[in-house]
């Protein structure tokens, strides 16, 4: 599974009204590649947004080294808050949008891998539900990282997305926010924002087949292959 950022500076000002942090993303985004995030400034007195590149596949703040696992790319929503990995980032409210013009699952249907790709019928940008976190290493003069995860909910009775993935997986689907959602789900207290997380409507989205990357297009960022067991 991958998605394609938001890319445009003038399509997250209309969307969330400030700016990207770089335009200088890749035409499509890999576990542990860097993307633009949105959340709360909270070193901003009003509690303004901002938004900020951070590596895709949380890395919890106790993790001993910065290898982030495959695991913690996407968390399910009924798991945040209790699962090590993300249960303290969910405490904290640390709550971001991932802005995305599409993303990709796989369709088996044909008994064959068929990549489709899901956009909003509108042609606004999603803004998908995640948490964030931020990793600091005990050296001093090392690099600290912020991390995040794109949160899914059970889509088992969901028109488009029971479509999607084997048969006899559970359906799951990215949780897509509307406009309305988005500040209180960076803002409100823990419960409220709980009951954001749904389907998005079925009759909302667009879907195609799409042809599949290159093997290059698909290589990993950040440290190759994932080695810490969460």
């Amino acid at each position: 599974m991958n998605y394609v950022p938001v890319r445009s500076n003038a399509r997250l000002l209309a969307a969330f009204g400030i700016g990207l942090p770089s335009e200088d993303w890749r035409p499509e985004l890999w576990p542990r590649y860097q993307g633009p995030i949105v959340r709360r400034d909270a070193e901003c007195i009003d509690l303004g947004l901002e938004s900020i590149a951070a590596t895709w596949g949380l890395l919890p703040w106790w993790a001993k080294a910065p290898k982030i696992a495959w695991s913690t790319v996407n968390a399910r929503a009924e798991e945040v808050e209790s699962k090590a990995s993300y249960r303290d980032a969910w405490k904290r409210g640390q709550r971001c949008v991932i802005p995305m013009e599409s993303f990709f699952e796989p369709n088996w249907e044909s008994g064959q891998h068929v990549r489709w790709r899901f956009w909003r019928g509108d042609g606004a940008p999603m803004g998908i539900a995640g948490l964030w976190e931020r990793w600091r290493p005990k050296e001093q003069d090392g690099e600290e990282l912020i991390t995040f995860t794109a949160l899914t909910v059970n889509a088992d009775d969901h028109p488009l997305m029971r479509r999607m993935h084997k048969p006899g997986e559970e359906k799951r689907m990215m949780a897509i926010l509307s406009e309305e959602q988005y500040a209180p789900w960076l803002g409100a207290p823990l419960q409220e924002a709980r009951r954001l997380l749904s389907t998005y409507p079925a009759e909302a989205l667009d879907a195609e087949p799409a042809p599949l990357p290159t093997k290059a297009a698909q290589q990993t960022g950040l440290n190759g292959e994932a080695s810490l067991d969460l």
